[in-house]
């Protein structure tokens, strides 16, 4: 698997062997304005760049709104500069307070994007700021959140907080630019697809496989999280046992030590609509069983956003 990359006009195109760096990427995310007034000035070649070689892109707004209304205006903004250029998603950045109540505002940033839109929209929010913002993210598609640790370009942290992006360094390095930066990694068992749009669910690895193996093939499209999330452990445990050195790259029938799980679990999250009668049929189970696994109060009250945890 390749690296997701997000790129401002702090990377400048001319600096950039764009054969080179798309050669490496599974996706990139573009930065297409800092609130209303400040545009991105590359935006527009890094995309065309990315269309070039194909590489799947998504765009970002850092939020500078000072009011509900001005939230909204920020959101129009962004989605009439980016909507020719045909994005897979959107994505606010918020790392500043600019109004009292972010939560508010935020709310009305994607609620006018949505009247526009019908593609993904997702949050990045600063951790530093996850609790004190306090964000409705349910509202949300996905959450990116930034978690450096030790900012060396590489993997050695995790967000405290639930994701589906993870952008793990600052000071990244590929090759094609020679500067820093920001790498992001796929959780919650994400894939590219579910940012693409292709498919709605994450890929799990056969469970007949994972019954019967200690060591997994892996196939095209597999991601450690994927398989992390199967037998029932971690990336860094994968990581620890196998002794890979980048896990963002991991290849078509290399073999993987995992431990053999007592259970399967998978991790659903709800979307609007969705009812635990319809999840338990999906995953072959039962409602009463989803109930006592979750300990849901009320069957019949689950909201978008919620983690149900499936045992196989």
């Amino acid at each position: 698997m390749g690296y997701i990359v997000d790129l401002s006009h702090h990377q400048v195109p001319g600096e950039i062997d764009y054969d080179k760096l798309c050669a490496q990427l599974d996706m990139a995310i573009i930065r297409v304005q800092y609130g209303s007034r400040t545009i991105d000035k590359y935006y527009k070649k890094h995309i065309e760049e990315m269309k070039k070689r194909g590489i799947p892109f998504g765009v970002y707004a850092w939020v500078r709104g000072v009011s509900e209304n001005d939230m909204r205006v920020e959101a129009r903004d962004f989605y009439n500069r980016s909507k020719d250029l045909n994005p897979l998603f959107y994505a606010l950045d918020v790392e500043e307070k600019s109004m009292e109540d972010m939560r508010i505002g935020v709310n009305a940033y994607i609620d006018e994007l949505k009247k526009h839109t019908d593609k993904k929209i997702g949050v990045y929010i600063g951790h530093h700021l996850y609790k004190s913002f306090n964000l409705d993210l349910s509202k949300a598609d996905f959450v990116w959140i930034p978690h450096y640790g030790v900012n060396n370009g590489k993997i050695n942290s995790k967000p405290d907080f639930p994701c589906d992006l993870h952008q793990y360094t600052s000071t990244g390095r590929l090759d094609g630019y020679n500067g820093n930066l920001d790498l992001n990694r796929l959780m919650n068992g994400r894939t590219i697809e579910f940012f693409t749009g292709r498919k709605e669910e994450p890929k799990k690895v056969s469970r007949s496989v994972a019954d019967r193996a200690t060591t997994y093939t892996v196939k095209k499209g597999d991601t450690l999280s994927e398989i992390a999330s199967t037998y029932n452990t971690t990336v860094n445990k994968l990581v620890d046992l196998n002794n890979i050195k980048n896990p963002n790259l991991i290849y078509p029938g290399q073999k993987i030590k995992v431990n053999r799980p007592a259970t399967q679990v998978i991790t659903y999250t709800v979307k609007k609509g969705d009812t635990l009668s319809e999840i338990a049929k999906k995953y072959n189970t039962t409602v009463s069983k989803l109930v006592k696994d979750n300990n849901i109060k009320d069957k019949n009250k689950i909201y978008p956003g919620n983690k149900i945890k499936i045992k196989k």
